[in-house]
């Protein structure tokens, strides 16, 4: 069984933003997969599924983005899933715009929400898929960028990117996840 967790805003306000492209690609997998994720549990919406023939569960954690690992680490344990069936999808401002990286391990980086998974995980090693927001024009700017509305043209190349992290990263992940795994 894979746990596979977008990280994002639960508030109406932040749907549509850049810091969401971890809700956007779990209501990707959602729709693609006909998993509902309307369950409550665990300080999260969530869902169960089959994927590829995987046992899954989606899961949105409801917390604000820097208590994310609170949320994960109840469903981590209510399961008892290993890190090695985590899958993270998150926003990353250091990738260039509608690029995704897949990494089996890595630090936080500057991303709250990863600070909290990493913190609650007390590990660094489980798979992240971070999907490139690219970087705002004035650093001071940050938090406007990550949490702001962003135009109909950046959308479009902002959804191909959660549709290509929306991938198989389930069964044989080890085969054909290379980067992963290096």
């Amino acid at each position: 069984m894979y746990l596979i967790i977008g990280l994002g805003n639960p508030e109406e306000e932040y749907s549509h933003t850049r810091h969401n492209m971890g809700f956007d690609t779990i209501n990707h997998l959602s729709k693609k997969y006909g998993i509902e994720v309307t369950k409550k549990k665990f300080k999260s919406l969530y869902g169960t599924g089959i994927i590829e023939g995987e046992k899954v569960i989606l899961l949105k954690p409801q917390t604000y983005m820097n208590l994310s690992g609170d949320a994960i680490i109840e469903a981590m344990d209510y399961y008892d899933i290993e890190t090695e069936d985590l899958i993270i999808i998150y926003d990353d401002m250091d990738i260039e715009k509608g690029k995704i990286k897949i990494r089996k391990k890595g630090g936080a980086g500057s991303h709250n929400g990863m600070k909290s998974v990493v913190e609650n995980l007390q590990t660094e090693e489980f798979t992240r898929i971070r999907v490139g927001i690219g970087r705002p024009q004035h650093e001071y700017d940050a938090i406007n960028y990550v949490i702001g509305k962003i135009s109909k043209e950046e959308q479009e190349i902002l959804e191909k990117a959660t549709r290509k992290s929306s991938r198989n990263h389930t069964r044989n992940h080890k085969k054909w996840c290379r980067q992963c795994y290096e």
